[in-house]
């Protein structure tokens, strides 16, 4: 029932989309111009990333990832986690998997929260542009707010998962 629903969804959404080109309203067309601009966007980012993906998985060694994202890297894990995450391409498209990989290869659950936080709010691209449009003083006390907001609350994240026995499931098909 539930791939019926995502079906008829897409279907719906192409409709309109499709009728609003036909009866020229505006709101659906440029729904539809924003929607194909956003899929060539992915069709570019999304299989070089994968690539790159499948590549860290396999040739990260899970010693230097426990080495350096494990329970004993203290605030260098922080540091890691959040320069990972800045220089990672793609935002939380290429975050998750990544994520994924470090978590499964024996990365700290709080350095994991905090790679995905971070790599939503510190990506480099991003930042040059915004200190660009808004000033770079904004940019460094918007970065400065937001660091150490990521690494308390995944640190409490962090407690909260673990009294919950929470874990990631192996097999992605089981969730």
């Amino acid at each position: 029932m539930m791939q019926i629903k995502k079906y008829l969804l897409s279907l719906v959404f192409a409709l309109f989309i499709g009728l609003s080109f036909l009866l020229h309203f505006l709101p659906g067309i440029r729904m539809g111009r924003n929607f194909l601009i956003f899929a060539k966007d992915m069709i570019l980012i999304l299989p070089p990333a994968f690539i790159l993906i499948g590549l860290f998985d396999v040739w990260a060694k899970r010693e230097t990832i426990e080495k350096h994202f494990g329970q004993s890297a203290g605030i260098m894990g922080f540091t890691w986690a959040i320069l990972l995450a800045a220089t990672t391409v793609g935002g939380t498209f290429v975050a998750f998997p990544v994520a994924n990989s470090l978590y499964h290869k024996g990365a700290r659950l709080s350095l994991v929260i905090a790679y995905i936080t971070a790599a939503s709010l510190l990506m480099i691209p991003m930042s040059i542009m915004e200190a660009a449009i808004l000033g770079p003083k904004f940019t460094a006390i918007r970065i400065g707010v937001s660091l150490p907001l990521v690494v308390i609350s995944s640190l409490f994240l962090e407690k909260v998962l673990i009294h919950q026995q929470y874990s990631l499931p192996l097999d992605s098909s089981k969730v």
